[in-house]
């Protein structure tokens, strides 16, 4: 007997979930999107085998319903799931980046007779979309799942087994755990990372070698500021809490080595410096977090002309994708640099493999 799964979204976290999910042929998911595009879309690319824009449509004879839209919207669409007729035992789960308030909103809502559990796939890509879903998104990354105290370990694991087709490392965590985790490595960074930006930008309009000076590693290290401001303003909203409490932990932070810059202190100065790097240094090197990795590869590249249709028509013959090209640098009579962004971990290996055999000096940025 097939387990129906209704989709709701169908952009890129949730194609890519149909599309992971629908490749056991136990599975029947149904799509539901607010835009009858991306319906379409999501039939034409296989993702889903039916789809609608009514909302009742989709969930009626739902075994396991995923919210699979931005975090503000899971709000709405479980108010109005708690409204529409479900199946019974039907299990609810979402994908916000935001555990807490979504886990205790749904507990609120629903019955004895569903089961709402929290859910978080740590991955994502530069893209958005359904054009952009990918089977392979969530391999190797973490997909965490945040039940409730009275979560049926039956439910639980009838959700653990489904996620797990996405081979994803499937990991259960309290709701308020996760939210101060991520909280850390990938909620706060978007506001350091945004208001260092801002911080140049002001300087910038007195002085506009900031913004010619500020390309390369700047850009690299500020990269998630390009994120979507919405989504960022939803998220840090319903992550208050602990937002509010890591800036006052940053403030305290900032004040002691600025204190020691003040007092001309070099020893304590480099010993902040190298704790920062011996942590660093201990971080997974080739595993998925909280925010989304970088697939690109650095290539030393000579002032001829071609070189770089050389480069690009040598990985095209061997099918290798790739996402974005950049010249860092390129001056006449000098080497230049070369960016390439691929799609995942496994195209830059093999383009980097690829390079390497041609005798191009290739490198990653650490």
């Amino acid at each position: 007997m097939k387990t129906t799964i209704a989709m709701l979204g169908i952009g890129l976290i949730g194609g890519s979930l149909a599309l992971s999910l629908r490749n056991d042929p136990d599975n029947r998911i149904i799509g539901f999107d607010v835009r009858e595009d991306f319906i379409d879309k999501g039939l034409n690319k296989g993702l889903i085998h039916a789809g609608t824009t009514d909302l009742q449509t989709a969930v009626r004879e739902a075994d396991i319903i995923i919210c699979a839209t931005p975090v503000e919207q899971i709000y709405a669409l479980l108010h109005q799931l708690s409204t529409l007729v479900l199946k019974p035992g039907v299990i609810i789960s979402d994908v916000g980046s935001t555990k807490a308030g979504i886990v205790e909103y749904a507990r609120e809502l629903f019955s004895s007779d569903i089961t709402f559990i929290g859910g978080h796939p740590m991955a994502g890509s530069h893209k958005s979309g359904v054009e952009a879903a990918l089977e392979r998104l969530f391999e190797n990354a973490y997909y965490v799942l945040t039940p409730g105290p009275n979560t049926p370990a039956e439910k639980l694991s009838r959700l653990t087994a489904l996620v797990s087709l996405t081979n994803a490392k499937v990991i259960v965590m309290d709701a308020h755990e996760h939210d101060r985790v991520v909280g850390a490595v990938s909620h706060f960074p978007h506001i350091i990372a945004a208001l260092l930006v801002n911080l140049v930008g002001g300087y910038n309009e007195e002085n506009e070698w900031h913004r010619r000076l500020a390309a390369g590693g700047f850009r690299d290290i500020t990269r998630i500021a390009s994120s979507n401001p919405r989504m960022w303003r939803d998220v840090l909203l319903n992550n208050r809490e602990y937002m509010l409490k890591m800036g006052d932990d940053w403030k305290r932070a900032m004040d002691q080595i600025l204190d020691l810059v003040a007092e001309g202190n070099g020893d304590e100065i480099e010993r902040f410096f190298r704790e920062a790097r011996n942590f660093r240094e201990g971080l997974p090197e080739r595993q998925k977090g909280a925010l989304p990795a970088l697939y690109d590869l650095y290539i030393d590249i000579p002032d001829h002309p071609g070189e770089i249709g050389r480069i690009t028509t040598l990985l095209g013959t061997k099918n290798i994708n790739i996402t974005n090209l950049q010249i860092l640098e390129a001056r006449e009579d000098m080497l230049g640099v070369l960016r390439i962004t691929f799609r995942n971990e496994s195209e830059l290996e093999k383009g980097e493999a690829m390079l390497r055999f041609f005798e191009y000096n290739v490198y990653r940025r650490e």
